[in-house]
């Protein structure tokens, strides 16, 4: 499957995206998929992710409340709605899936597949 993410920019603290992580190649509606954040010099983080048939979800304690994910897989598209934003959040996001988990919060390196990443800015 291969994995494209989009939505990603420059806003100010308390402002929102949408990412999106936008699938083709298989039936994206079987796989468990994680967006995650990575900032230079740090690992790569979960933030948060859900799972094939979206009851399942996982989010990072310092985005709970902020961040909603969801999933339309007849648009095989996963979505990542980022409100009341952080500079703190400011990082490269990535989306990742894989097909076998059977759970969300694995080590990245768990995930098959990956995105190239878009970067998210925010101001203060």
């Amino acid at each position: 499957v291969q994995l494209v993410e989009s939505g990603g920019g420059l806003v100010q603290a308390g402002g929102s995206l949408r990412l999106s992580c936008a699938a083709s190649g298989r039936t994206f509606s079987d796989y468990t998929v994680g967006w995650f954040r990575q900032t230079p010099g740090k690992e790569r983080e979960l933030v948060s992710g859900i799972s094939w048939s979206g009851h399942r979800t996982f989010y990072l304690d310092s985005v709970k409340g902020r961040f909603t994910i969801s999933r339309d897989n007849a648009k095989n598209t996963v979505y990542l709605q980022m409100d009341s934003l952080k500079p703190e959040d400011t990082a490269v996001y990535y989306c990742a899936a894989d097909e076998y988990l059977l759970r969300i919060e694995v080590p990245y390196g768990e995930y098959d597949y990956w995105g190239q990443g878009t970067q998210v800015t925010v101001s203060s």
